[in-house]
């Protein structure tokens, strides 16, 4: 590929991996995030308040803080780290599917929040129309309320991608630096500048950047449009 005569193996293998994290996570987000965004948005439970900030806490809470409590809870020592275990003979910390577990947990606002103002910014009124025309709720949802909100909702799943490519602190803490296996991209950025290869630090640095530019402009372009058609 050519890919590989311009960038180094060890750092392509960070960047795939980086990729393959940012995609799983962001699908598991769609598939989470959206019908919890939509039981925040309907729920009138008076502790409602309380659950939607402890969702939404990593978005001010250090990374190292929500690292070190998802270590603890991804150890063999506690569950859900025991079940996993158990289960499957390895253990969740300095593995892929517990980087995935970290990355979902930590991106999650940053897609929940554009989910919420995405569906209520749907008219209620094509919502109860369509229940009125005798369509099932799951019917509504899928073929009326999503299809109506999906600039909101991309926006969300691309600012979930981009803010995995660039976790740090929360992916440290629990995967560590293991080449092929939890060597993200910003560990092995990280890297390189600690042992003084700035060409190195340098190329994967403005790989990073472009890609991150790129998908923050596909999200500002989303949210303007979806604003204005709201209008």
């Amino acid at each position: 590929m050519l890919a590989d005569f311009i960038i180094p193996n060890a750092l392509w293998q960070s960047l795939t991996l980086t990729l393959r994290l940012a995609l799983i996570t962001t699908a598991l987000l769609a598939v989470i995030g959206l019908p919890l965004a939509q039981w925040l948005n309907t729920n009138r439970l008076k502790f409602i308040a309380v659950i939607e900030t402890l969702l939404t806490l990593p978005l001010v809470l250090p990374p190292t803080v929500l690292g070190f409590y998802l270590l603890l809870a991804l150890s063999p020592n506690h569950p859900p780290g025991s079940w996993w275990l158990t289960i499957t003979g390895s253990t969740l910390v300095f593995s892929f599917p517990g980087l995935v577990i970290a990355s979902v947990i930590y991106s999650l606002p940053f897609a929940l929040q554009p989910f919420q103002a995405a569906l209520k910014s749907v008219p209620q009124e094509l919502l109860n129309a369509g229940s009125a025309l005798g369509a099932a709720p799951w019917k509504v949802w899928c073929k009326l309320h999503l299809p109506i909100a999906w600039r909101g909702i991309a926006a969300g799943l691309t600012l979930a991608f981009a803010h995995t490519l660039g976790e740090f602190g929360v992916v440290l803490m629990i995967g560590g630096s293991i080449p092929g296996v939890t060597k993200v991209a910003s560990i092995a950025l990280f890297d390189e500048v600690q042992i003084l290869d700035y060409s190195q630090a340098h190329l994967f640095a403005a790989i990073l950047l472009i890609i991150s530019f790129v998908l923050l402009l596909t999200t500002n372009l989303l949210q303007r449009y979806s604003a204005a058609r709201n209008k």
